[in-house]
């Protein structure tokens, strides 16, 4: 596996950990449609929580968070959309990103960004 995969994978972990240590209850992870994927998917104060986790091993070029493009939330409320019709959930839906870097130590530090865009920004 590709080391960037492996930094992937260890990101989505402590972002998992993060959101339980922060009261959230983890409702699915790696949910997909069609050519969406979310990341986690939680709740937590009668809110559905969308949440994109971005790794990157430096932020030299952009800061992780910001390679969530309009295509990207597109496909995420695309996926969020469906996941709510197949699960017929009401509550209201907020997307987080959580942003994962190394600090000079080399430890993951992690970035929670709450409420970081809204489902017309894909418009």
């Amino acid at each position: 596996m590709a080391q960037h995969n492996d930094l992937g994978k260890k990101a989505e972990e402590l972002a998992a950990e993060f959101l339980l240590k922060n009261g959230y209850k983890i409702l699915a992870r790696n949910f997909r449609f069609q050519k969406a994927e979310i990341d986690i998917i939680s709740e937590k104060d009668d809110f559905i929580i969308v949440c994109e986790v971005k790794a990157r091993s430096t932020d030299v070029f952009n800061l992780p968070q910001e390679s969530v493009n309009k295509k990207k939330i597109k496909l995420l409320v695309s996926a969020a959309d469906h996941y709510l019709k197949e699960f017929n959930i009401t509550k209201e839906v907020r997307f987080d990103i959580i942003s994962v870097l190394p600090d000079e130590k080399g430890n993951l530090v992690i970035e929670h960004i709450a409420d970081a865009f809204e489902a017309f920004d894909a418009n």
